[in-house]
């Protein structure tokens, strides 16, 4: 049956991109599409791995409290099976010692936390749930290599396998499809090739670029906290680090610097930048530790912001990186990619199906919960000269001057390191710092 013949809103979707972004959208689409189609590059394998198509993946990932509420709503149990593969809760306060541009955060009994695991592992067990759903077919080792349809509605893709025999490009038509592709999605050329005009976006790049290593957690030896953060402090200190406990009895450590503080390759440049963090802890912690592989290094690329709320064929919802992709230093991309999905599947919800008027409010209800920690990410960004975009003039200065005194005030007054926390972990906008009890603890920091 093809998309033509089935009831208004419910024929196919097609999902861009098997990664996570892709996975929980075409999970977010079950019980509302009759077909669910995943293209996705690469071939899974068969336990938890690191893959060409994420090259991200050998890279510090948490999942931030806010998108662990989200995905434990989706997909119900999903929390304790992360747990049983090994994922690590480290509670913001007290598990993790968070040294920011203001000094060491002040301690507190805190019940937010972030899961923390190796990226395979996520991915995997949000996998092995979809997969089971009848539902939703994936189609591995295929490229998608162009839309189907028209500047005004998107009526599908075209898919050719990957390979040295590559095939023939075969179409497949569809209601609905999701752009999960990621940073490297095609989709914006592919629109424009469509005769679409090109989608507003907003671009601003640090320059980050990291060095990452796994380590076996030395038996017996107690660093005294799960996860140690080192911030870097603008202008002076654009060096940061970080230690994340995950599974096997590892420690993840990437280090990362802004443009001009750069990590230099392999396991030379790791070492020379660890000695850069503005604290010795993380150094110190692996002292005794044995390396469980080697050094990676990985450059995202600038942070993108598309608009595709404002102008974007019928047809069309784009998710995760491909929509927003932000400066990783912040751990803001998984959690973000969960609340579109999450976005995606109400308003399905609301309108009952996959068609064109789910699209659009999908569309704008994405750039909703992403616009929090965009604002967020470029916003300090640009607090280092290097940077290229963001935003600027008074606005931006008093943004500057107001969380400079919240990081202070977080230094010394457990109050307001624990707001400081609920916004960061996504789960408290901005605006809960303007509370008259934290702004006066605020100001006199």
């Amino acid at each position: 049956m093809t998309s033509s013949e089935t009831a208004p809103g419910r024929g196919t979707a097609v999902v861009i991109g098997g990664g996570l972004a892709g996975t929980v959208a075409a999970w977010a689409l079950r019980g509302f599409a009759e077909r669910i189609v995943v293209v996705e590059r690469d071939r899974y394998p068969a336990e938890p791995a690191f893959r060409a198509g994420v090259p991200q993946g050998r890279h510090a990932h948490l999942v931030l409290e806010a998108g662990h509420r989200a995905l434990e709503e989706m997909m119900p149990g999903i929390k304790k099976e992360l747990t049983e593969a090994g994922a690590m809760r480290v509670a913001v306060s007290g598990d993790l010692k968070w040294l920011s541009s203001a000094g060491w955060m002040a301690q507190y009994p805190a019940q937010l936390a972030f899961l923390s695991c190796t990226r395979p592992v996520l991915d995997k067990a949000v996998l092995d749930r979809v997969r089971a759903d009848p539902t939703i077919e994936f189609l591995e080792g295929a490229d998608v290599v162009g839309l189907l349809g028209s500047a005004r509605t998107v009526t599908g893709v075209k898919v050719r396998d990957r390979g040295p025999e590559r095939g023939e490009v075969r179409e497949i038509p569809a209601e609905l499809v999701v752009d999960a592709a990621g940073r490297t999605t095609s989709v914006p050329d592919w629109l424009a090739e469509l005769g679409h005009p090109p989608v507003p976006e907003e671009r601003v790049d640090a320059g980050v670029a990291y060095s990452s290593r796994l380590f076996h957690r030395p038996a017996g030896v107690d660093i005294g906290y799960k996860a140690i953060y080192l911030q870097t402090k603008a202008p002076d200190a654009p060096h940061l680090g970080v230690l994340l406990p995950v599974e096997g009895d590892r420690w993840i450590v990437s280090v990362a610097g802004m443009r001009g503080a750069e990590p230099e390759p392999g396991e030379a440049g790791f070492t020379k930048q660890l000695a850069r963090l503005r604290d010795p802890s993380i150094r110190e912690a692996l002292q005794q530790a044995e390396p469980a592989g080697e050094v990676r290094g990985f450059v995202p690329g600038p942070g993108i912001r598309r608009h595709y709320e404002r102008s974007a064929p019928d047809g069309l919802v784009v998710v995760g990186d491909a929509a927003s992709t932000f400066n990783p230093v912040y751990g803001q991309g998984v959690t973000v990619a969960l609340f579109c999905a999450r976005e995606l599947r109400r308003t399905a919800l609301r309108h009952g199906g996959i068609g064109h008027a789910t699209a659009r409010d999908a569309r704008r209800a994405i750039a909703a919960v992403s616009k929090n920690p965009w604002v967020m990410s470029c916003t300090e960004d640009v607090r280092f000269a290097a940077t290229t975009g963001g935003p600027s003039g008074a606005l931006l200065a008093f943004q500057h001057r107001f969380l400079d005194k919240v990081l202070a005030g977080a230094a010394h007054d457990p109050a307001v390191t624990a707001a400081f926390h609920e916004v960061m972990s996504l789960v408290a906008p901005p605006t809960l710092l303007f509370r008259p009890s934290l702004l006066a603890a605020i100001l006199r920091s």
